[in-house]
């Protein structure tokens, strides 16, 4: 394999239905801070799927300076097998120096199947992406290992091109702007029908009433300090006086407090809110990597020792169930005397 025939980023934007998911515009921003520091600078995104083309202005409008669309019926519904045939074609046509996915189910699914038909390294869940000080520009990626007890920098020298996954909320957007120009490139590849094993025959959507706590720009959460799963409902008291949604850590959600679809942490979801209220959290470094980027951090525990206090904006020392009951109550009557 000669390294140097490959060149550029290229990041997997994710859509669903028609709607792009943000974790590829995330990546788009960290592409291009990467392709900064690469010869080659530019930033390609793949969009597949069926009748998916208008999607590609906003793409650009995020930081893509090329966009691939792989367009057929048959790519309608995600199925693994025709993407990772999608992939695979567009990797060896194209050759990117470096691919980066979204850590969502349907990129833990993908991304891993694409980095074995092309005999390369995946480095998955990462935190950090950099490129190497010395002349060989490589990809650092590093994520937590033994339990978020460590943290690891890896490295794939020897084959292209180096693979990462992200969780959504790690990386940040940049700004949109509808101004720049790239190209839009209809890509054609025969696909293989004849290895597709599965057929959707039908669609059922889960409705949801709640946000995804990754969107949220406010966030209760609570702990193994709240108690039970009746004591939550102190804080979603607080959650809807403020429009905010309730969150948890893994200790609420093991003990069944809460689903596992609200938890924050290094075996939960990154998040980023403008405010996270840390209830009955004691601030486990697990719990931490999920939720120190927010923007302003309010600790609530009876512990004054407790971790959470060291990156809290706020701290208030105390029962946190009675003070998420008082809490609500005093912002019902501000409402009222408005």
């Amino acid at each position: 394999m000669n390294l140097s025939d490959y060149k550029g980023i290229a990041v997997f934007a994710e859509q669903r239905d028609g709607q792009l998911q943000n974790v590829g515009l995330e990546l788009l921003g960290k592409a291009r801070e990467l392709a900064e520091k690469l010869e080659t600078k530019e930033v390609t995104a793949i969009l597949i799927g069926s009748e998916i083309e208008g999607l590609a202005k906003e793409l650009i409008a995020f930081g893509a300076d090329r966009v691939l669309v792989v367009d057929k019926p048959e790519l309608k519904y995600y199925d693994t097998e025709a993407y990772a045939q999608a992939f695979k074609a567009i990797i060896e046509a194209k050759k990117p120096e470096i691919v980066l996915f979204g850590a969502t189910t349907l990129g833990r699914d993908l991304a891993p199947r694409v980095s074995s038909r092309m005999t390369t390294g995946l480095t998955a869940d990462c935190t950090k992406l950099e490129i190497s000080e010395d002349e060989s520009k490589r990809l650092e990626m590093t994520r937590p290992a033994f339990g978020g007890n460590l943290m690891a920098t890896i490295i794939c020298p020897n084959h292209r091109p180096q693979m990462s996954t992200v969780r959504p909320g790690v990386m940040q957007k940049i700004a949109k702007d509808e101004t720049r120009s790239g190209m839009v490139e209809k890509f054609e590849f025969a696909l293989d029908t004849t290895k597709l094993k599965v057929r959707v025959l039908e669609v059922v959507k889960e409705e949801k009433n709640k946000i995804d706590i990754t969107e949220a720009k406010i966030l209760v959460s609570g702990g193994r300090g709240i108690g039970s799963a009746e004591n939550f409902k102190n804080l979603e008291a607080v959650a809807a006086e403020i429009g905010a949604e309730v969150s948890a850590s893994r200790a609420a959600v093991d003990a069944g407090y809460i689903e596992h679809d609200r938890q924050v942490g290094q075996t939960g979801k990154t998040v980023r809110p403008d405010i996270y209220f840390a209830c009955g959290i004691s601030g486990a470094i697990q719990h931490v990597a999920g939720m120190e980027e927010s923007e302003f951090i309010v600790a609530i525990n009876k512990d004054k020792e407790a971790p959470i206090f060291g990156i809290a904006d706020l701290g208030i020392v105390g029962d946190a169930n009675k003070i998420a009951a008082l809490l609500a109550e005093e912002l019902k009557k501000a409402k009222v005397e408005k």
